[in-house]
């Protein structure tokens, strides 16, 4: 047998065995109301401008195994809000997100290392503007207990990350428009919703 081809069987297997681990936990459902991803991005270094979109998504969290736990989210790229509605509509230009032919970004993990008691990395692939590239969130797990707001019970997570705005082919005004981004993210999750 080959060896990329042998690599590639025991990769399959590796990833074939971490989603059979992954379903043993709960889905928990992200609440678009209370889950969003906001970016922060300097501007030609005179202040650092702050969007944000809310998110779907969810989240398989294996509770005895955290590092099998898995989450998939999807932006409605268009749905950005700056607080600047003509701001906004050039962000949605083919200048930057170009939303009629990328009309959404998604962030699918592939693996999650514990790094504390209530702190992981979670290593995924986030696709905007059409290119995907791996990023790493770093994620603190700030609450899992029944909310009172919903009676359900739900799970809360704060992360952040930063990317180079570039290595996914938005480069209107580089190098004045900071490249780098910053990521804040915050989600909330309800148990079977």
């Amino acid at each position: 047998m080959k060896l990329r081809t042998m690599l590639v069987w025991l990769l399959s297997g590796y990833s074939l065995f971490n989603y059979s681990s992954v379903f043993a936990g709960e889905k928990y459902v992200l609440d678009p109301d209370h889950s969003f991803v906001a970016w922060q991005i300097s501007h030609f270094g005179f202040s650092t401008p702050t969007g944000k979109w809310f998110a779907k998504g969810t989240i398989n969290l294996d509770e005895q195994n955290p590092q099998n736990s898995e989450v998939t989210v999807e932006i409605k790229v268009a749905n950005i809000v700056t607080g600047l509605p003509k701001l906004d509509a050039h962000l949605r230009t083919s200048d930057f997100f170009d939303v009629s032919k990328y009309p959404t970004a998604t962030f699918t993990s592939d693996l999650v290392t514990l790094t504390g008691k209530n702190t992981a990395d979670v290593l995924g692939i986030l696709t905007i503007h059409g290119v995907s590239k791996p990023v790493t969130l770093h994620v603190k797990l700030n609450k899992h207990d029944v909310s009172p707001a919903s009676d359900q019970m739900t799970v809360g997570f704060t992360a952040n990350a930063e990317i180079k705005r570039s290595e996914f082919g938005i480069t209107t005004y580089l190098p004045g428009l900071g490249d780098e981004v910053k990521l804040s993210i915050e989600a909330e999750g309800i148990r079977n919703a």
